[in-house]
């Protein structure tokens, strides 16, 4: 039989505090205030807002940090019985970051900084929108891949802005006059914007620069982009994978957990009565051993 779980204080104020965290009214309380917080950002920009509604903003900027801090206060409460799950997640690190910074002497002084770590509030709406926690999971994952494309496409944009010197930098020195105007001049012909002009004032000078246009567009817009989105599905795909591996959060979780202690008490409970059985069945063949002798 499984040894009865032990009921401490830790474990009643993990199991209140949970019950809170996991109910769908607090999830979207919080969200809600995210998207407040958020708004209020967007009228601060405003300055004739701010000068007649300042103490009004200030009270819901107070009101808000307060309201974040009671949710983390919350969610340590959840894992009082178990700290540690709590700074493995991600998430929960960040969150506490935002909302502990928001206290410190430097940060609360400094305005920019401050409005800053705001924003960075917005980025939360991803804990409440699995979708966006995939997406954001996938572009991390996908940094080193990306990274290499970036490689590559400096060094394609680098040797074509060097032939493009040569033999343009005479005759269109405003967009090839020098390695850093060519390399500006290809970057944003990456997109195909001002090809078309492009190439005919490249035609004006020779007909080689179609060649150097159409090789330059082939590779830099059509190769390279396509690797660019192969590199971020791929690492979308891993990421849905990774999720879909991730064990089930609040109740579901513990649903699980009972179900496989129920299990393993089965397999137990199956073992000790195999295990009588096969003494009862040893006593009979014992029995019958016996009368047969005496016979």
């Amino acid at each position: 039989m499984p040894e009865p779980e032990q009921y401490t204080p830790m474990t009643a104020l993990a199991r209140r505090c949970g019950a809170v965290v996991e109910a769908r009214w607090f999830a979207a309380t919080v969200f809600a205030l995210i998207l407040a917080n958020a708004a209020l950002l967007g009228v601060e920009t405003y300055s004739g807002l701010v000068a007649q509604w300042r103490p009004w903003l200030w009270l819901a900027e107070h009101v808000c940090l307060a309201a974040f801090s009671a949710e983390i206060l919350l969610r340590l409460g959840a894992h009082a019985d178990r700290p540690r799950d709590f700074f493995k997640d991600p998430w929960n690190l960040f969150d506490l970051a935002v909302v502990v910074c928001a206290f410190l002497p430097v940060v609360r002084e400094n305005t920019t900084v401050l409005r800053l770590l705001r924003l960075a509030r917005v980025l939360r709406t991803a804990r409440f929108l699995p979708q966006l926690r995939v997406v954001l999971v996938a572009v991390a994952r996908s940094l080193p891949g990306t990274l290499s494309f970036l490689l590559v496409g400096a060094l394609l944009l680098y040797v074509y802005a060097m032939v493009g010197w040569v033999f343009f930098g005479r005759h269109d020195p405003g967009h090839y006059g020098s390695i850093g105007r060519a390399v500006l001049t290809l970057f944003l012909l990456m997109t195909l914007d001002g090809i078309g002009d492009a190439v005919h004032a490249g035609l004006d000078i020779s007909r080689w620069s179609l060649l150097y246009y159409a090789s330059y567009v082939l590779l830099a817009s059509f190769v390279l982009v396509n690797v660019l989105i192969g590199v971020v599905i791929t690492s979308l795909e891993e990421a849905r994978e990774m999720d879909r591996r991730e064990a089930p959060p609040g109740p579901e979780r513990e649903r699980r957990r009972v179900l496989l202690a129920r299990v393993a008490e089965t397999r137990r409970a199956l073992g000790e009565l195999e295990e009588e059985l096969g003494e009862e069945l040893g006593r009979e063949g014992a029995g019958q051993s016996v009368s047969s002798a005496s016979r």
